[in-house]
């Protein structure tokens, strides 16, 4: 049975494209879903029709995390914590002290979008990347200085 995937399905297709699949998969599952529509000649019109309505919102969604992406990268967050010798944190800073801390500045982001290889666990000035929507990336300065 052919169908027409509406979304991106991991280990199918992306959204548009025309893909063969056994018609139980297509009847139990992806049409229930939403997942996906027949392959009829007006569902092939429909879906051209939502692809350039996802293709104008992918455009609006990029300019946008463009614009966070500008605003974060002259952010420098200033967090104090306590330290003991040789500049070691008592704890550590974690993505959800950034997120926090970000959100006080009036930049509001989620802390899974937060990539910290390792928690912060030194004193000083520290660069964090910032996964945005739209495959942005943004860094963001942390200073850390002792309490």
């Amino acid at each position: 049975m052919e169908v027409i995937l509406r979304e991106d399905v991991q280990s199918l297709g992306k959204a548009g494209e025309l893909v063969k699949v056994r018609p139980g998969y297509a009847r139990n599952y992806l049409l229930p879903q939403g997942l996906a529509y027949e392959a009829t000649e007006g569902n092939r019109k429909r879906i051209e029709a939502e692809s350039k309505a996802r293709t104008a919102r992918a455009a609006t969604d990029r300019a946008e995390a463009e614009t966070l992406a500008a605003a974060l990268g002259q952010v420098t967050l200033t967090l104090a914590r306590k330290a003991g010798e040789g500049d070691r944190l008592f704890g550590s800073i974690t993505a959800p002290d950034i997120a926090e801390g970000l959100a006080k500045l009036g930049h509001t982001v989620d802390r899974r979008r937060i990539e910290l290889g390792q928690p912060i666990k030194s004193l000083g000035e520290h660069r964090v990347t910032v996964r945005l929507p739209a495959e942005v990336h943004a860094e963001v300065r942390i200073t850390v200085v002792p309490e």
